[in-house]
């Protein structure tokens, strides 16, 4: 079996049937990810509340005739794709599986893949499998959405070390042209804690359509995977829909004369009314412990096999209680822990039992090594050196990531190997990082050094003789006894020294011993194993590396470097043999390959401008950013695609059409010039020589999937008013001992009149008060559901269509602002409070329930809380308490916030301003002078640094700088001394005239100090206390015999030493 994997050379994961604005996060249906209760429920339309009453009739299947089903010539049928997939996994090693017995939400979960994929044993396997989410029930209404659809399913372990490849070959045997097709492998790993499972890879596009997913297993059941395996995903309705050209789940061609709908319309209608409307909740919680109980007999008698099948079983019940609405918030986390406890110990026994048996399909063998071998023949001048590292599509962030790492690594390592060069260029694609050094010396420079032996009087013997000390330092340097001199340290003992030289090796014999560990020096963000040896951020499948035309055969992952590259992989020649170092850059550039990555980026810009420019439109210069950068990383050789949609998308709201066109298909959107206006067009980036007409339509039909996804959502919530839905929130879990959404909701909004009277906006109180009642209702909306990060924004639409007031609409969508660094801050008095309101209530309760940030993790987000918290209070200088706020939010939680909770969260915010104002380019002594003192108002300490940095710019000159020296005197001298509160000044104790010209420098100084006044005013006020204090000291003698008179200039200067209390802490600045 592994010998067919290995040995097929032919061009070659987990996607249910077309959930597409979701995106593949949402693909696997492991025990309920989602954190809603009823969130199918939230789905549900006047068309379903009638049909729940059964005064709608199910839809009606189209025949093949009436349907007007016209396959595309050459596509197969549903049933002829299942088989062909089948025939051609068969062909090349792969037992065929059947579906499992029980429900299963997807392939994964089929015991073939979750168990299979653990412990020694080969296991190559294919199959399909009916997989049913109840949540996605959608009476058959839905185009794209369906409560069952159909994977199937390959498992490849080991990897066979070509698996992109054989899959890319099981395209074609769906009649997929793979060199006339746009496919992409785009980043996307999967992680289930409730299964204890995760893994790294892809979702694979064709034309933009995501068809499948292919992810590296990493981990199961809380079992690291001692042979990690590959794991397949297709979806197959999206598949057919794409090669049929259907519009409709219903219209695809399941066998010749026969439809989808024809099949399983009726079932998918009564089996959507019996998800949302009919099961029994009180029967499915009864099924829940039924199954819980048995699963748990089963495993007390030693079967894993009827133990799991419980655990699906109970896995389903769950996702019906679920669909039902019916899952509160306790009940979740304890359904997920008995689901989680049971996997755990289902695998721990899965493996027990198999290695009772010995492994009966044997083990895994360790993967073969290369030969070891030395570069041949060496140079004698300098030449271009080029190393490249070949992989599976890296992702973006990892592209830039590997790049700095290279970039900074490579020269140190040329020079400690004393490799004299020219310039060293870094540059990288999704699948090959390359680094290219010009004239890179042919050997090593020669070095001598003095190496220290042992010391002197132990290196010779009372004779004179060598001692063994000094015969074993002279083994070890390869020096002889007469080579070493002696000489005294700077302490004045002698040592033994000896000369050692160096002479310079080849260049292609160093670096074929170093460049192994250059590679594996480098970190990522989420490394993987594809075998057990080897760890990088993606499979490595080839490596370059080459001085001149010497290759330098090091070896690393079980690969050798040598002297081929690879193209693209519609190539007519995939492989190439590279000449020479010199001959690289070349090769890539016939090959097509955009290899600097700044020049990609701007290459496509000036294309995807141009093709905006041809339709009468622009390109938003926000693109520019993040987008750009994205999708220079996902491609290698960019071709422009210009499409576009159907015009009467736009009535939906832009922000929805935006949002699916960058974040999720990674298209340009195009607008009129001078506008924001959309068009009704797009432009795309595929990579490589494609078919222009084919990727244009194949992106146009998702791009169009995508917004009837989106029609049908909008409309959906339309019918619902906000205030209807914030109820649903109830069955959300913020957190299990603060409850719920709603609960959180219904704190903000109690926090809200505190808060607005703490920060003087108490005439805002009225609109916050109602938004702030609504500002988490859009959660529960099917739009904001299937696409979080338009929360707020649907808000303030759907508010705006109900007609609520404009103010209140605004309100409720700056309640989420920020949302990221660099995001619009709220510009409205209610906005401001209720997005303080939201953050602060995160902060006290999380801190309270022991879930504050550590120094690795930060699941609630609460530093971006903070963050944002502080940056909508600074920004409109809304000046609030801290310590009252922080109370006011403690007073509403549902669980006790002690005062060590209290003190936490205001460190923690303090230590985010601190680092805010460092960003932000404050000197770190003027930070800490004004948070000593004004820490607890984010505004007003933020203002009063700046202040301080902007008077210590004057130097020692100026007035900070006198104001703090002569203020200094009376804050050392009273420092540490017992000095009575009561202790009152008495004129009549003066017995020096600088006494009373102090005293009444400090009455007029105290009369204009203030609370909240600026630091140019308190020097202001305080510049007339210098000459006065210098005086003073000069003549006055304070530690007196007399102790009235002690006591009393003891407490004149105690409180000149208190006057910047409140606005600066003097102490804190350099010189005091």
């Amino acid at each position: 079996m592994q010998a067919a994997l290995r040995g097929l050379a032919v061009a070659g994961r987990h996607l249910p049937l077309p959930r597409l604005i979701s995106g593949s996060k949402s693909l696997r249906n492991v025990p309920a990810a989602s954190q809603r209760d009823g969130s199918a429920a939230s789905q549900r339309s006047s068309l379903a509340t009638r049909a729940a009453q059964g005064s709608v009739e199910a839809p009606t299947a189209p025949t093949a005739a009436s349907a007007g089903v016209r396959p595309v010539p050459g596509a197969p049928t549903f049933q002829e794709a299942i088989s062909r997939l089948q025939q051609y996994w068969a062909g090349v090693g792969c037992a065929l599986w059947l579906p499992h017995n029980t429900e299963v939400g997807a392939g994964t979960m089929n015991p073939a893949t979750f168990l299979r994929v653990l412990g020694p044993e080969p296991w190559n396997v294919a199959y399909p499998e009916p997989s049913v989410r109840p949540d996605d029930s959608r009476y058959g209404d839905n185009p794209n959405r369906v409560q069952r659809h159909t994977q199937f399913q390959v498992i490849l372990k080991p990897d066979p070390g070509n698996p992109q490849e054989l899959y890319l070959g099981s395209l074609a045997a769906l009649g997929i042209d793979t060199r006339a097709h746009d496919i992409r492998f785009v980043e996307d790993n999967w992680e289930s804690p409730v299964l204890g499972a995760w893994g790294l890879g892809w979702e694979v596009w064709l034309d933009g359509m995501e068809v499948t997913q292919f992810t590296y297993f990493q981990q199961a059941g809380g079992k690291v995977l001692e042979v990690p395996s590959v794991e397949i995903t297709y979806g197959l309705e999206r598949i057919l829909m794409s090669l049929q050209g259907a519009k409709h789940f219903k219209d695809i061609a399941y066998s010749q004369g026969v439809t989808y709908g024809e099949m399983f319309l009726q079932s998918e209608y009564e089996m959507s009314v019996y998800n949302l409307d009919e099961a029994d909740v009180e029967g499915q919680r009864k099924r829940f412990e039924l199954y819980d109980e048995e699963a748990r007999r089963m495993l007390a008698k030693r079967l894993p096999v009827p133990a799991y099948d419980h655990l699906l079983k109970l896995s389903h019940t769950f996702n019906l209680l679920d669909a039902r609405g019916a899952v509160g918030v306790t009940e979740r986390a304890n359904c997920f822990a008995t689901m989680r406890s049971l996997a755990r110990e289902v695998t721990s026994l899965w493996l027990t039992r198999r290695e009772e048996q010995g492994f009966p399909l044997g083990l895994v063998q360790p993967p073969p090594e290369p030969a070891a071998k030395k570069p041949a023949p060496e140079l004698d001048v300098p030449a271009t050196f080029v190393l490249e590292v070949g992989s599976e599509e890296l992702p973006p962030d990892d592209v830039v990531s590997a790049l700095e790492q290279l970039k900074e690594r490579v020269p140190a390592l040329l020079d400690r190997l004393r490799l004299g060069h020219g310039d060293v260029a870094v540059e990288g694609t999704p699948r090959r990082l390359a680094v290219v050094v010009h004239e890179l010396a042919a050997r090593q420079s020669n070095s001598a050094e003095n190496v220290r032996g042992p010391p002197a009087k132990v290196a010779y013997d009372g004779a004179g003789a060598p001692t063994p000390a000094l015969l074993g330092f002279c083994k070890k340097n390869g020096v002889t006894v007469e080579d070493c001199f002696a000489e005294a340290d700077a302490k004045g003992v002698e040592y033994v020294w000896v000369e050692v030289k160096q002479v310079g090796r080849s260049a292609a014999e160093v670096l074929t011993e170093e460049l192994s560990g250059l590679l594996a020096s480098l970190s990522f963000k989420k490394s993987m194993r594809w075998r057990p040896d080897a760890a990088y951020s993606r499979p490595i499948r080839w490596l370059l590396a080459m001085h001149g035309e010497v290759v330098l055969p090091f070896s690393y992952a079980g690969l050798q470097a040598g002297a081929s590259t690879r193209l693209l992989r519609n190539s007519e020649q995939p492989e190439q043999r590279v000449a020479s170092a010199d001959a690289y850059l070349s090769v890539l550039q016939q090959g097509r390959i955009s290899l600097g990555l700044a020049k990609r980026k701007e290459q496509i810009w000036i294309d995807v401008t141009a093709a905006a420019e041809a339709v009468g439109g622009v390109v938003p210069d926000g693109s520019r950013g993040d987008l750009l950068e994205e999708v220079a990383n996902l491609v290698e050789s960019p071709t422009i695609v210009q499409g576009s949609f159907d015009p009467a998308f736009l009535s939906l709201p832009r922000e929805v059409l935006v949002m699916v066109m960058r974040k999720h298909q990674r298209y340009f959107p195009v607008c009129k010039h001078q506008s924001d206006e959309l068009l009704p067009h797009f432009v795309t980036v595929a990579n490589g020589d494609v078919d222009l007409p084919t990727v244009q339509a194949g992106n146009e039909a998702v791009l169009r999937a995508r917004f009837e996804d989106a029609q049908f959502f909008y409309n959906n919530d339309l019918n619902t008013p906000l205030a209807e839905a914030r109820p649903r929130l109830a069955g959300t879990m913020f957190q299990k001992d603060l409850g719920s959404l709603l609960d959180k909701s219904c704190r903000v909004e109690q926090l809200v009149p505190s808060l607005a009277g703490a920060a003087g906006l108490q005439d805002a109180v009225p609109v916050a008060t109602q938004a702030a009642h609504l500002c988490k209702a859009d959660l529960a909306t099917s739009m904001v559901m299937e696409m979080t990060a338009l929360a707020g924004i649907m808000g303030r639409h759907y508010a705006q269509k109900e007609g609520l007031p404009a103010e209140v609409a605004e309100a409720i969508f700056e309640s989420v602002l920020p949302r990221n660094a660099g995001d619009q801050l709220p510009q409205t008095p209610a906005g401001l409070i209720v997005s303080v309101a939201d953050k602060l209530d995160s902060l006290v309760g999380l801190f309270a329930a022991k879930c504050a940030p550590t120094a690795t993790a930060d699941p609630y987000g609460l530093r971006r809380s903070a963050v944002g918290m502080l940056q909508a209070l600074m920004a409109a200088d809304a000046r609030l308490d801290l310590v009252a706020a922080v109370d006011a939010a403690a007073a509403v939680q549902p669980i006790a916030v002690g005062a060590e909770s209290r003190a936490a969260v205001l460190e923690f915010v303090e230590r985010r301003l601190e680092q805010m104002l460092l960003d932000a380019g404050v000197q770190i002594e003027a930070v800490r002078a004004a948070l000593r003192e004004r820490g607890r108002d984010a505004a007003l300490a933020a203002r009063t640094a700046r202040e301080i940095a902007d008077e210590m710019a004057s130097g020692e000159a100026g007035r900070l700088y006198q104001v703090m020296a002569a203020m200094a005197r009376p804050v050392r001298l009273t420092r540490g001394k017992k000095i009575d509160a009561a202790w009152t000044v008495q004129e009549d104790l003066f017995e020096q005239d600088e006494e009373r010209a102090l005293f009444a420098a400090y009455q007029s100084a105290a009369k204009q100090v203030s609370a909240a006044m600026s630091v140019p005013a308190f020097l202001d006020a305080t510049e007339p206390l210098i000459a006065p204090l210098d005086a003073y000291f000069d003549k006055v003698f304070v530690m007196c015999e007399d102790e009235a008179v002690r006591q009393n200039r003891l407490a004149m200067l105690r409180d000149l030493a208190a006057l910047p209390s409140g606005i600066l802490d003097l102490a804190e600045l350099p010189g005091f």
